[in-house]
């Protein structure tokens, strides 16, 4: 037991208290890098095996560590635990919530499981480290208690959203919200599933994360306190990547790209990938093989804000029109599986190959005392990549960090989109941009359709709905809740106008993040000239708002059948109207339990009556003015 605190006086909770004077040992992290050296057992080996005795399975690894010259890699044995389960959230309260219940869905009552994880707990070598959920303003300091041979999942969370250096910490650490970390209970009580359960107290938010992954509970989790915190004080947390775009004109514009996982957030704080020759490779066409080029040769340059949770707190708001949003996070969890090979992304590359502090790194090849490289990606099976390789970004290393709040002139929405031709007509319909009335767009963020071949989660066939907000797999209580805040937050910001951009297909071609990349650089040289009437047109799809008639950057002009998807030849009105009737549908089958809540805003039913209703783009025009 550790002497180095009376847990009593410093935690003000008994219970917690309790545990630790019962366990084994308990460590208090002096700072991240003791984290690190922990990530390795504290000893002198490079290499760790995070490993448990399951009753009736013997010795399992959940992950083997290594210690590399530029951080920990991280890699999980089993393919399943190298991306996040999108059902992984259990509710264990018995407050307001549309997600299933702990009791319902297991066979154990959850006083009696909890009592069973601090049993658990009780018998371990402990780990604890404090952070502040969000940010500091916020006002809700939390706590990691965890195995101490588990010490990377607790430097990742550290990494993620920060810590409180020992030094640094009050006499008294009363928690708003803890995370306890139960590995073995996911083989013992939960089929071997990613479960996390949210346990809502009046004065504490409890998350059990019952596995090892990172993703649904040391970032989703803790996104899941500040929904649920927002949710209860009017207020959201919204799932979007914010950054500054600087033109060679020195104009500045901010753009905030919202999605469901893989939608591009993350992306859009990338610089474009280029030729060898310096050129912008626009797409490939699947059926001719065609290559289509832009010679963009200055573009701008890039500030970011935030990567994936953009607080959008009362206090940093002024009332002037448009939305104001801060970085939730201290770290960014970033997908890398579109870096295959070396001079892809030079910026990640440089900051991750010799960064300034030890970086985490999740599912790549590592060798023990050589350089983890982000375009080496673990294989789930022999010729067969890891479609989910991460880092996680402390953002203090970050050149040219925003740190503070930003207006936000343009919020953007991304979809992965699966090739689209006459012969198999798909959703794949949307051109590379859309201007969307606030009305639509609050339409396509209560849907957030998850797309095509997802590389985020586990579930990756067919198309999804990620829900309202495209955070709704990460927040613990009503949809119909959500979406109200949702509406009230567009009618409050009038003078931030939004757009549609998908990524991977566009009709026959194939783009990958390309388009969001040419209409960063193109609404940036716009600035705040946005679209007369003249220079927009109701797309065929009203789902999709209004589609550019023209796109020209630096003289060059964008073809117009990227634009207007309906004109490509192996597409054709035909082929484009099957794949909307494919995109209506869907939004049908997911906007329809809404118009059957009661408390859904009466403007919000107004908004959905009219889809139902194949009302035009102009009448949603109508239903939200903007400035």
């Amino acid at each position: 037991m550790s002497t180095v605190r009376d847990w009593k006086k410093f935690l003000a909770n008994d219970e917690l208290a309790n545990v630790f004077m019962q366990a084994k040992s308990v460590t208090l992290a002096k700072d991240f890098n003791e984290l690190v050296a922990l990530s390795l057992g504290n000893s002198s080996s490079d290499t760790f095996e995070v490993a448990y005795d399951i009753p009736g399975q013997g010795k399992v690894i959940e992950a083997r560590v290594d210690f590399c010259r530029n951080g920990v890699a991280v890699n999980y044995p089993e393919p399943y635990m190298r991306r996040r389960d999108p059902d992984t959230m259990v509710i264990a309260d018995e407050k307001a919530t549309d997600k299933a219940h702990f009791n319902d869905r297991f066979n154990t009552p959850f006083s009696q499981f909890r009592q069973e994880v601090l049993d658990w707990l009780k018998k371990q070598d402990l780990l604890i480290v404090p952070f502040y959920s969000g940010n500091k303003t916020l006002n809700c300091p939390s706590l990691l208690i965890g195995p101490k041979n588990a010490a990377f999942f607790s430097a990742s969370l550290a990494s993620l959203q920060g810590m409180v250096n020992s030094a640094d910490l009050p006499e008294i650490w009363a928690p708003k919200a803890v995370i306890f970390l139960a590995p073995t209970f996911r083989h013992t009580h939960c089929q071997g599933k990613q479960i996390v359960v949210h346990h809502r107290q009046l004065n504490k938010h409890e998350i059990f994360s019952l596995n090892l992954y990172p993703g649904p509970s040391a970032k989703k989790g803790i996104y899941g306190v500040l929904i649920n915190l927002g949710e209860n004080e009017g207020w959201i947390t919204a799932h979007g990547s914010t950054v500054v775009v600087t033109t060679p004109y020195d104009n500045e514009f901010v753009i905030m790209h919202e999605g469901a996982s893989g939608g591009g957030k993350s992306e859009m704080l990338q610089y474009p990938h280029r030729e060898p020759d310096g050129r912008l490779l626009v797409g490939t066409n699947v059926i001719t093989q065609q290559r289509r080029f832009i010679p963009l040769f200055q573009g701008c340059r890039l500030n970011p804000v935030t990567d994936d949770m953009a607080l959008c707190h009362p206090s940093i708001q002024d009332g002037q029109g448009r939305l104001i949003v801060e970085d939730a996070e201290q770290g960014w969890f970033v997908r890398v599986n579109h870096i295959t090979q070396y001079g892809t992304d030079s910026f990640l590359e440089e900051m991750t190959t010799a960064p300034k502090v030890p970086l985490i790194f999740l599912n790549l090849y590592s060798v023990p005392k050589a350089t983890c490289l982000i375009w080496e990606h673990t294989q789930d099976k022999p010729g067969v990549a890891c479609p989910n390789p991460r880092i996680i970004l402390p953002r203090n290393i970050v050149p040219g960090i925003v740190k503070t709040p930003v207006e936000i002139n343009i919020r953007s929405f991304g979809i992965r989109t699966p090739p689209c031709t006459a012969q198999k007509p798909t959703y794949g319909i949307i051109g590379m941009l859309h201007i969307l009335p606030p009305a639509l767009a609050w339409l396509w963020r209560l849907v957030s359709p998850r797309g095509y071949d997802n590389p985020s989660i586990t579930q990756t066939e067919g198309m999804s709905s990620e829900g309202v907000g495209s955070y709704w797999p990460f927040a613990t209580g009503r949809r119909v809740d959500q979406a109200n805040l949702l509406l009230k937050q567009i009618v409050q910001t009038p003078r931030t106008k939004y757009s549609l951009t998908p990524n991977q297909y566009i009709g026959a071609w194939k783009v990958g993040f390309m388009p969001q990349w040419l209409v960063r650089e193109y609404l940036a040289r716009r600035g705040g000239a946005f679209f007369k009437p003249s220079q927009l047109e109701p797309a065929r799809c009203p789902l999709l708002g209004y589609a550019v008639q023209s796109l020209q950057i630096e003289g060059v002009f964008v073809n117009k059948d990227l634009l207007q998807v309906e004109t490509q030849p192996e597409i054709g009105t035909d082929g484009y109207d099957q794949g909307a009737q494919i995109l209506t549908e869907f939004f049908k089958q997911e906007l329809k339990p809404y118009l059957q809540d009661p408390d859904l805003d009466p403007l919000g039913k107004t908004i959905i009556e009219s889809f139902m209703n194949h009302q035009t783009v102009e009448h949603y025009a109508k239903l939200i003015p903007q400035s």
